[in-house]
């Protein structure tokens, strides 16, 4: 029996509720709780801001579950979705729900309750319309064709109205969606501003957090070549509990300050994402997994997942992109099936393949967070699976994603001609790369992808989010904990600094047309990979991110309508001895890692142009040199600088 939900006021917080008239009928279960509590009577609940671009969450009163139990097993044999319309009719949104217990697992832990929720993010103002689908089956969850409606929790229906949203600044709900729009950026739904990204992509283990709810130390695992003995511990993110605000988000009491902190120490410094695995049992560090237990792949952690959406919501108002790195490489099975694969992995979501637990997966996270306005999904951090088997997880979580998010993948820098190719263009629902290189090619290999995508008719998204050598990447800043600022791999390459990172990886990717980057922390190195917990570390290569970011933005650099043209200066082998990215006949940039000057082909273009120069160490207005004016038709000398 359905209830029409009556029009709410717009822009109120709110909560209302609709009734619908009859008892919950009995569910089967399993004897997991001794003392289970009544299923709920269908009743649906709508509350959060309600604005454009702001989470709205939908809290349906279901069948009464327990996280373990198996008969039904609230996760695998209920699949609650809920279909959101606009009032024009379009467009529609079909949105995976999730048990969560009792409704405030973050604060209470709770493992058992009658609540049910799915959130949602609505991209235009104005009257939206429900409808609340709830199967019944075993694994309907993951199995479409499989369950039975289940009343009086399948067909309620209601409404509520969409005010305008009041966000400015970094927040994204004053920007709307982050979307792949067909070319080598992304694009911000509601403002159209073009996305640059630069941010840590590490620790990995970035939620390997003890406030989190069940997270636990990894088991104890033999040290890499030239690396200490691992830490087990978990993060506290003490260093950074002084950068928490009265007004931000905790948990139970004083939880959560310290992770906290550590977002907005970033969103302070001006960069605008960050990665973090959500799955890495058996990998590197092998402290974070959504499951109640790290072997218990159907169920799920309703108070940790909660406590996660906590942190993501505050990086999100703060102007973070979300990184998720869905498996660590450890555990994506080594190319199950695959004449390369010697071994199982007993950590593997279904061997590496898409089966019930990957589904299952995929379906939780993205129910848990899909939401969330700028983010991307990464299928795992050095990928090593069969391409089959990355395309069908890349086509799996596009028809689950109402929102199409971004989605890329990550794989060793020797792979990359073996992988990329075959999912290139119309073979996979792949958007983009997270590419894993030496600092030093960057500019090469994301040109390369750039290039490759385009010619196969998907223009990717290109960024550069690992730095070799392994050991070192991003090295901190001179004299933190005593380092001397050289960062000297033993047959990698030459001894190199966080200058060179700026230079060659930074604006390398940039001035190819990249998408920006993320820094990784090798694992020699002070505050690494798997150990960070003081992102001061590398305080002034956030300060060079912040300076990069701001230079497209302050001076309005059109660098969606822009492309590579090394050529012009003289370097059609895209070496690093120079750089040029340029919108031809309007808008030339020039950048030399070596500084010195340089000449600019111009011979195509008409009219006259202004010259003026930026310092990329320090920022701040751009500058006149020896040269003010050039014109078109010649290749043209740019002069010298103002200063070093």
């Amino acid at each position: 029996m359905n209830r029409h939900l009556g029009n709410i006021l717009a822009g109120a917080a709110l909560a209302a509720t609709l009734a619908l008239g009859a008892a919950a009928p009995a569910v089967a279960a399993s004897s997991t709780d001794s003392l289970r509590g009544p299923d709920g009577d269908g009743s649906v609940t709508i509350s959060g801001e309600l604005k454009q671009w702001h989470k709205v969450t939908l809290s349906l009163a279901g069948p009464y579950a327990h996280e373990q139990d198996e008969a039904p097993n609230p996760f695998t044999d209920y699949r609650f979705t809920v279909l959101f319309t606009h009032e024009s009719g379009a467009p529609t949104y079909a949105v995976p729900g999730y048990f969560a217990a009792d409704g405030h697992a973050a604060e209470t832990s709770a493992v058992s309750g009658n609540v049910w929720r799915a959130h949602f993010a609505p991209d235009r103002t104005g009257t939206w319309h429900f409808r609340v689908s709830f199967v019944a089956g075993p694994m309907a969850a993951v199995e479409p064709a499989v369950g039975e409606p289940l009343t009086p929790f399948d067909g309620a229906t209601g409404s509520f109205t969409i005010a305008p949203t009041d966000k400015t600044g970094r927040d994204f709900r004053g920007k709307g969606r982050l979307r792949y729009v067909g070319g080598h950026y992304l694009q911000f739904a509601g403002t159209g501003e073009f996305f640059l990204k630069a941010g840590p992509d590490a620790p990995e283990t970035f939620f390997a957090y003890a406030d989190f709810d069940g997270t636990e130390r990894g088991r104890k695992q033999a040290p890499r070549p030239g690396e200490a003995e691992p830490t087990q511990t978990l993060k506290t993110w003490e260093p950074h509990v002084r950068d928490w605000r009265p007004g931000d988000p905790t948990w139970q009491g004083d939880k959560g300050k310290g992770i906290i902190g550590a977002l907005n120490y970033l969103a302070a410094k001006g960069v605008n994402s960050f990665s973090f695995l959500t799955y890495n049992a058996g990998g590197d560090g092998d402290n974070v997994w959504p499951f109640t237990a790290r072997d218990q792949k159907l169920h799920y952690d309703c108070s940790k997942l909660d406590q996660w959406a906590i942190v993501m919501d505050h990086a999100q108002k703060l102007g973070l992109h979300l990184h998720f790195k869905l498996q660590e490489n450890e555990l994506d099975d080594h190319r199950a099936g695959h004449a390369r694969k010697p071994k199982v992995i007993p950590e593997a979501l279904d061997g590496g393949a898409l089966g019930p637990e990957r589904k299952l997966y995929f379906r939780e996270i993205i129910a848990r967070f899909g939401y969330e306005l700028a983010l991307n999904w990464n299928l795992g951090e050095e990928n090593t699976q069969s391409y089959e088997e990355q395309r069908d997880m890349a086509a799996y979580i596009r028809l689950l994603d109402p929102y199409g998010h971004h989605i890329v993948i990550h794989t060793f820098p020797d792979q990359q001609e073996e992988v990329y190719p075959r999912l290139l263009g119309t073979q996979s629902a792949l958007t983009g790369a997270s590419a894993q290189n030496h600092w030093s090619v960057a500019h090469q290999r994301t040109l390369r992808w750039l290039r490759a995508s385009e010619q196969a008719g998907r223009p990717w998204v290109v960024a550069n989010d690992e730095q070799n050598p392994a050991g070192f990447g991003v090295p901190p800043d001179p004299g933190y904990a005593g380092f001397s600022g050289l960062a000297e791999p033993e047959n990698e390459g030459r001894a190199y600094t966080l200058h060179d990172i700026r230079k060659y990886t930074l604006w390398g990717n940039l001035m190819a047309g990249g998408g920006g980057v993320e820094y990784y922390f090798g694992y020699k190195l002070p505050q690494n990979d798997l150990v960070c917990e003081d992102l001061r570390s590398r305080d002034r290569s956030w300060d060079f991110c912040r300076i990069a970011l701001d230079f497209f933005r302050d001076n309005a650099i059109p660098f969606w309508h822009m492309r590579n043209r090394d050529d012009l200066v003289g370097n059609p082998e895209n070496t690093n001895a120079r750089y040029c990215f340029a919108k031809e006949n309007d808008l030339y940039l020039v950048y030399l890692p070596e500084g010195g000057t340089c000449d600019l082909d111009l011979s195509a273009a008409d009219g006259t142009f202004s010259v003026r120069w930026f310092n990329p160490r320090e920022g701040g207005p751009r500058r006149k040199g020896s040269v003010s004016r050039v014109r078109g038709g010649a290749t043209v000398s740019l002069g010298t600088p103002p200063a070093d």
